[in-house]
């Protein structure tokens, strides 16, 4: 993976009257990481935002030694999503830091629809989550919750919005592969759920090689969910990834 990183000056280490030694590689003050992909779906907690068809991606973050980062992510919709919007950007801002074997990681996430003809549609939701890794395998909790806002309403005034998730991913010794799996809950009602709430699940696996990961993943929910165009987008599906990172 290639990264870009500003570093602190390095400390000269020298002693009167003795052989210089080599300087030791300066801390990284901040990292900057990418990526870009294509998926065959964009599905989000489970139900899709492209109407079933192809997505492109890519996102960037900002990452201090201190813990503190800032990122943005964005994705090609479909125009349901958003009154008539093409795109979605996502605005991060958060903490990670590691105590004992457990990582913890809390932010906001802002979500911003360009081009939705003045709608009322970009909300903030808060997000925190727990992971712990345990030989090649990671399990991962988290949580997020929008406040009441006028973009999440179906009708009833402002409304908010909970999720909560469970996430357990592995490497396979040894090789290039790595499978996963993952159980979320939507509660409602909201334009998030659409309705009631609900119940999104997915199993994965990836192969990487060099910078590429190729991902291929079933998904599916015990919603039903139709688009204008009268397709499915909370049914089953398999959905394929190509990520380039750097």
């Amino acid at each position: 993976m290639r990264k870009s990183i500003l570093g602190l000056s390095a400390v000269a280490l020298a002693a009167l009257a003795a052989p210089a030694f080599a300087q030791d590689e300066p801390t990284p003050a901040l990292t900057v990481t990418g990526n870009a992909a294509v998926v065959s779906d964009y599905r989000f907690r489970g139900i899709s935002q492209t109407n079933k068809k192809i997505a492109l991606q890519g996102g960037i973050t900002v990452t201090h030694s201190s813990g503190f980062y800032v990122s943005t992510w964005g994705s090609s919709i479909d125009e349901y999503v958003a009154s008539g919007s093409d795109q979605e950007l996502d605005l991060i801002g958060g903490y990670s830091t590691t105590v004992g074997a457990a990582t913890i990681d809390v932010g906001v996430l802002y979500y911003y629809y360009p081009g939705n003809a003045g709608a009322n549609t970009d909300f903030v939701e808060p997000y925190a989550s727990i992971k712990g890794t345990f030989g090649p395998a990671t399990a991962k909790l988290s949580a997020a919750y929008a406040p009441k806002a006028k973009a999440l309403t179906v009708g009833n005034g402002k409304e908010d919005n909970l999720y909560v998730a469970g996430d357990l991913s592995a490497s396979i010794p040894n090789t290039p592969l790595g499978v996963s799996a993952h159980l979320g809950h939507s509660f409602g009602p909201s334009y998030l759920t659409i309705g009631k709430e609900y119940t999104d699940w997915s199993i994965g696996a990836t192969y990487t090689w060099s910078h590429l990961t190729f991902g291929v993943s079933y998904v599916d929910t015990n919603k039903s969910l139709y688009s204008s165009a009268g397709h499915n987008i909370s049914k089953a599906g398999v959905v394929g990834s190509l990520t380039a990172s750097f």
